[in-house]
């Protein structure tokens, strides 16, 4: 297998990790292992988040990633639609591609 694919892998796994962290810090890791999360976890629906928490998780990531991608500039111009079906794996993947992109 190729060494980029293998690294790439690597990373999403990485931040997944940091991402679900962040999850538990907001609504609690009881609720995690309760419900469980998973990339294709929809922060308004699986995950039950209301737009404060979304806005505490947003800036955990800015906070941990800000000096590699813009994500409070991509959040804000997604459609409320877009924005309402976020996933876990769509964050990992934006994350990811701005690492690519250094």
């Amino acid at each position: 297998m190729d060494t980029a694919i293998i690294a790439k892998k690597q990373q999403s796994e990485i931040v997944f990790e940091q991402l679900k962290e962040f999850v538990a810090d907001i609504i609690g890791s009881d609720v995690i292992e309760e419900i469980g999360i998973t990339k294709e976890s929809v922060f308004t629906k699986n995950l039950e988040m209301d737009s404060i928490e979304i806005v505490a998780f947003a800036e955990k990531v800015k906070k941990k990633y800000g000096h590699e991608i813009d994500f409070i500039s991509w959040i804000s111009q997604m459609k409320f639609q877009d924005l309402y079906n976020l996933s876990v794996g769509q964050v990992v993947d934006y994350i990811v591609s701005g690492h690519d992109s250094n």
